[in-house]
């Protein structure tokens, strides 16, 4: 704004001044009727149901600042499936000037489940840090185990205040979004893409990441690239390969939280107040349990029938749901692509080497792999999401084995 009118002189108010109306600002939009109706909603909720958990941050004015809830179910749900949490605040900030802070997680049908949310005046460290104190509060001090974001530096502060012992993971397809804009200006873009895409998807180990980004700033003289400098120094928050020694729950981006958005999407629009944003949340919540209990209904009632007649994968077909045991399906129909020859054995361990044919940028690629197999240590329940598809390969062929034995 000083640049803008040429100095300081020319301007009716001091530094001082923006400082204290920003201070003002930070606090909800509230519309008439909002107050009264949010006292009501959380009145009502906890006569409901004594879980119901409810904070309000206000000023000094006693105006209300920020809000966190989180309803009965969301509670329960937390205990049963806090491995991994996503967390984003950029769907309603835009529409409303207020941005929701939805907790998702992922139920045992991959669908999102809603874990707590916050509506924010303000995205700075400290009111993450207050929302996210709230939340563990709220949940019993259980912090997850990791958690996704976007690479706001704000949060990041406030997770490593309140979740310092918690796996921080930025969202890879935020990142992926910023590509045209931190590099559309150079001529090679479309080469500069592909060969950063190359990097972070072809790759199967850190020492061959290393080489191809080494390669990608060499070969394009990215050297000066700022926004390549501190993606690479923060490698470990988000290069799949960096990533993928814990269990993240088939999530790797913020989506999930973004599908929770779009599931509000049809309850409430751009005028929603938020008196009006309190009571269709609750009609919102109600159709994502439905939707919870038909999965679970289904499961129970209709099975998916197996693809081969070895017993383990009727092990899996009656421990999972019906959305996890077709993902084993899906990992068992892609093993026609791989080839286990086993090399050694010694006691329980066995050796193996396995090659996985690969499509890669439309061409077919051959890839070799070495994997060990302890027939002491076959625990079928922890598989889906945290197996590879080699090590799949090896259990299926030594499970054969053993059947025909």
């Amino acid at each position: 704004m000083v640049v803008e009118a040429e100095g300081y002189e020319s301007l009716t108010f001091d530094d001082r001044d923006a400082r204290n109306y920003i201070e003002r600002a930070r606090r909800l939009r509230l519309g008439e009727g909002d107050v009264e109706s949010l006292q009501s909603y959380f009145m009502r909720m906890q006569a409901h149901s004594e879980r119901f958990f409810y904070v309000i941050d206000v000023d000094e004015e006693f105006r209300i600042r920020n809000l966190f809830w989180a309803d009965a179910r969301s509670r329960a749900t937390y205990e049963a499936f806090r491995d991994v949490v996503s967390f984003d605040t950029t769907y309603l900030t835009n529409k409303y000037d207020m941005p929701f802070a939805p907790f998702v997680g992922v139920n045992h049908h991959g669908q999102s489940i809603l874990l707590g949310c916050g509506l924010l005046s303000s995205e700075d460290t400290n009111t993450f840090v207050w929302l996210f104190k709230s939340w563990l509060s709220c949940m019993s001090n259980h912090p997850p185990k990791a958690i996704i974001t976007d690479q706001c530096r704000a949060m990041q502060n406030a997770i490593e205040i309140v979740f310092p012992q918690a796996r921080h993971r930025w969202c890879l397809w935020h990142i992926m979004k910023e590509i045209p804009e931190k590099l559309k200006g150079y001529a090679q873009y479309e080469a500069i893409k592909l060969a950063m895409q190359n990097a972070l998807y072809d790759c199967l180990t850190r020492a061959e990441f290393e080489s191809k980004w080494e390669e990608m700033l060499a070969t394009f003289n990215l050297y000066d690239n700022e926004w390549l400098a501190v993606l690479y120094d923060e490698r470990n928050r988000w290069v799949p390969v960096y990533v993928k020694d814990i269990f993240w729950a088939g999530m790797s981006t913020t989506q999930r939280s973004e599908s929770m958005n779009t599931f509000f999407d049809g309850y409430v629009n751009p005028k929603t107040t938020l008196k009006q944003f309190v009571e269709q949340y609750d009609n919102a919540l109600r159709n994502k349990v439905e939707k919870e209990k038909k999965a679970d209904f289904k499961s129970r009632h209709k099975l998916f029938d197996c693809l081969t007649i070895y017993g383990f994968e009727k092990q899996f077909q009656q421990a999972y749901t019906n959305a996890k045991f077709k993902e084993v399906q899906g990992e068992l129909k892609r093993l026609v692509y791989c080839q286990a020859v086993i090399v050694k054995e010694e006691g329980s361990i066995s050796t193996y080497n396995v090659q996985e044919a690969m499509v890669v940028c439309e061409k077919m690629k051959h890839v070799d792999f070495v994997v060990y197999f302890n027939q002491l240590n076959v625990k079928f329940n922890a598989f889906v999401g945290c197996l590879s598809l080699e090590a799949l390969c090896v259990l299926t062929h030594s499970l054969c084995l053993l059947e025909d034995a």
